[in-house]
């Protein structure tokens, strides 16, 4: 009896400390992802590429998902999350290795790819890792914190490559990279064990076994995640635009925008701690949703824009945490990867087309304010997904 108890209390213990893990090791892949971003001006030089291409090798790193999702949470379910984590990252350092030795476009692009679906494997399935360890109890906390570490890692990416590429060249941000990816893998593989009690499904066979019911509400869930990031990119990527059309310059209008990643690294945790403590995440949800969806939409009319914006970064993360909760509510415990693998599908499928559309109504209406208009549809499906998602929870 006192040796199951201190099994049961040493679990208790650890979770935080794995959860510190998975969020280490989820920092280094936007910090890869951001090795484009901040290497652009030598690499549009080096590679003589267009901006066109420039925006394909930043997209690379998202492509996968749409083809890898599914099938990753099915290899997650057969041989073990953290097995196929580790491959995840170890694909991440190839890639990197071989954007920083490439000589072609051809080349660059190929290390890209590989790298994306090396991070499509550890987005998948690190969630479900969360999800094992926190289920029943601080989901929502643990979540919130997991997805915070997407905009840290893209503000370290930021801070750590620009100057080291300016100092010495962009291969050294992507050998850099691809370092970090190593010592993830190697923090991973030393550090984190499943809970007590979680088991491989040695044997099982590689196929989706979801109910009907999982099916639904796990779409649903995905569909929330899908259209609320899809807002935000859309946001973050044509604001800046918007404020210049307002009179501010490029660098002021940039600076303006970039609250809306800032305000992210704080918000998102204290979001999802607050709505576990409180026992209201339908709050934070609906109100995250409504008030960014309705300050998007105000940007266009309002004489002095930096009010409703400045209202649209306070409320944009409240309702990170408890979205990426809404699986764990509805999934079996022996189902969660495969349950991951349909929900990441939808966020990659809806992130490879959507943020186009944004573009397309820019371009059709000649107009500044169409992307926020577009942003703040997206807030309204959310709220309609996550009445999908309620009523799909009720089905037995």
């Amino acid at each position: 009896m006192t040796s199951g108890y201190l099994i049961v209390t040493g679990a208790a213990g650890r979770r935080w400390l794995i959860l510190a893990v998975l969020f280490l090791a989820r920092v280094v892949m936007a910090v890869q992802f951001q090795t484009v971003g901040s290497t652009a001006p030598l690499l549009l030089h080096t590679f003589a590429i267009d901006y066109a291409q420039l925006g394909t090798l930043i997209g690379l790193y998202m492509l996968p998902g749409i083809f890898i999702a599914l099938p990753g949470g099915v290899l997650g379910q057969r041989f073990g999350a953290k097995q196929m984590v580790l491959v995840g990252l170890l694909l991440m350092a190839v890639g990197g290795a071989l954007m920083a030795v490439a000589s072609s476009f051809t080349v660059l692009a190929a290390g890209r790819l590989i790298s994306g679906v090396g991070a499509v494997l550890i987005n998948v399935l690190m969630t479900k890792m969360v999800a094992d360890w926190f289920a029943g109890r601080e989901i929502v906390t643990a979540m919130a914190m997991l997805v915070a570490s997407w905009p840290l890692g893209l503000a370290l990416g930021l801070i750590l490559f620009t100057p080291l590429a300016a100092a010495l060249s962009w291969s050294a941000a992507m050998h850099a990279a691809a370092l970090l990816s190593l010592a993830g893998c190697a923090l991973v593989a030393f550090a984190y064990r499943d809970p007590p009690g979680l088991g491989v499904a040695v044997g099982a066979k590689l196929r989706l076994n979801l109910s009907a019911r999982e099916w639904l509400t796990v779409s649903s869930a995905g569909c929330i995640w899908m259209v609320y990031n899809v807002g935000y990119i859309v946001l973050i990527s044509f604001l800046p635009a918007f404020f210049a059309a307002h009179g501010h310059s490029a660098a002021e209008a940039g600076r303006i925008v970039s609250w809306l990643g800032w305000t992210l690294i704080p918000s998102v945790p204290i979001a999802g701690y607050l709505a576990e403590r409180l026992g209201r995440p339908n709050l934070f949800l609906v109100g995250g949703f409504a008030i960014a969806g309705i300050a998007a939409a105000a940007l266009p009319f309002a004489s002095a824009p930096l009010y409703p914006f400045a209202l649209l970064a306070l409320a944009i993360g409240a309702p990170a945490g408890p979205i990426m909760a809404l699986p764990a509510e509805s999934l079996r415990a022996e189902h969660r990867a495969t349950g991951m693998g349909v929900y990441f599908t939808w966020y990659y499928a809806g992130m490879a087309v959507l943020p186009g559309l944004a573009g397309f109504a820019r371009d059709a209406t000649a107009s500044a304010a169409a992307p926020a208009l577009f942003a703040a549809i997206m807030m309204v499906l959310a709220l309609v997904g996550l009445l999908g998602f309620r009523l799909a929870q009720r089905q037995t």
